[in-house]
């Protein structure tokens, strides 16, 4: 018997077959992605994270040239000074980056929805194939 031939009801059963092994692999796809897109979040929120200490880190620096200016009026304090300024400006940047990243990120399975719409399509056909 070829498979125009089929009875009808076979033809449904193979489709809803195929139509569950269709979506079960849409789902994996959708976790593969979205697992794909955290992996990249934890990212940036680390170079948020070590931004941040630099940032308090730059601060204290700053305090403690503060501390050394105030304290002494010489030029310890211009050291001090100084490693605060380079660690604020590179926690800024660290910072930036990764608000940039971030922001730029899709947090939309882009390939999920279209494989998700494309079977859908195909079911349709399926269907009206089987009529």
């Amino acid at each position: 018997m070829e498979k125009n031939e089929r009875p009808l009801g076979e033809l449904f059963t193979e489709l809803k077959q195929e139509t569950r092994i269709l979506i079960k692999q849409e789902i994996d796809l959708l976790k593969v992605e979205l697992t794909a897109k955290a992996v990249q979040a934890g990212k940036d929120a680390v170079f948020i994270a070590i931004g941040g200490v630099l940032l308090y880190t730059g601060l204290l620096t700053l305090v403690a040239a503060l501390v050394l200016g105030v304290a002494e009026f010489i030029a310890p304090w211009l050291a001090a000074l100084l490693v605060g300024i380079v660690l604020i400006a590179l926690a800024v940047i660290l910072v930036q980056k990764g608000r940039k990243d971030l922001a730029a990120m899709k947090m939309t399975p882009e390939r999920s929805t279209s494989t998700f719409k494309e079977t859908a399509q195909w079911a349709k056909s399926e269907l009206k194939a089987a009529r």
